[in-house]
């Protein structure tokens, strides 16, 4: 039995849960290519849509000209953060079974809770370093301007990470290797980002789509971080 487990059995709840995330972040920790990955991937994408927008585009809005890549920041950010949040999650959970350290913590009397809560909290802070990573390299790198707080921006992002986290780990359990995880991406993503008023407002779509983007997570992220950064 690996020591980490047998440790995490002599010790009160919520030590045994810290255990876990610990267990967790040493292992993504140890991986130095992956670690890498986590820092580079969200600067990279975001100099990438950065560059697609030239400084002189602008887009017509209630308040007046506001050039696109601030217009389009707010959901971008949310989008992004689901996305990264999700993958992230949902493969490294699904490593985690695939290698028998799901089972081996089943059989053990670790409860099931502490487990579930263990995960969440070491995912959970490799997903908040990306997030902040795309939110201050957004800000102060492409230079997007905002009207809110920036404290606001980070409980928003933070609040759809945790969804994100938690979609990861609840999807994962229905994919047996990383190829049918990878599968799940499109299936689970794409509808939110076509419906949640990312691409075009969602009070312009059809009424029963409007009824389906009103259960997407994303929707109300993006709303949220809307109002927000573009109208303070």
């Amino acid at each position: 039995m690996p020591s980490f487990i047998s440790s995490a059995r002599r010790l009160p709840l919520p030590s045994q849960a810290l255990t876990i995330a610990g267990r967790v972040i040493k292992q993504i920790t140890r991986d130095h290519r992956t670690l890498g990955l986590i820092v580079m991937v969200p600067s990279v994408v975001m100099t990438l849509i950065g560059l697609s927008f030239p400084e002189n585009m602008v887009v017509m809005t209630p308040s007046g000209p506001m050039p696109v890549l601030d217009n389009i920041a707010p959901a971008l950010l949310a989008t992004m953060a689901l996305f990264f949040s999700f993958l992230l999650t949902g493969i490294s959970f699904l490593r985690e079974r695939s290698q028998g350290t799901m089972e081996r913590l089943m059989a053990s009397p670790v409860s099931r809770s502490d487990i579930v809560i263990g995960y969440l909290l070491g995912f959970f802070l490799f997903a908040l370093t990306q997030t902040l990573i795309i939110v201050l390299f957004t800000i102060y790198v492409l230079g997007v301007n905002y009207r809110g707080d920036l404290w606001q921006i980070f409980i928003f992002q933070i609040v759809i990470i945790t969804g994100a986290v938690n979609l990861g780990i609840f999807i994962s359990t229905f994919a047996r290797n990383e190829f049918q995880m990878v599968q799940f991406i499109p299936l689970i993503l794409f509808p939110q980002v076509f419906l949640s008023g990312v691409i075009w407002p969602v009070e312009q779509m059809p009424d029963y789509l409007q009824w389906v983007a009103k259960i997407l997570p994303l929707k109300y992220g993006v709303d949220g971080l809307r109002q927000i950064m573009l109208n303070g």
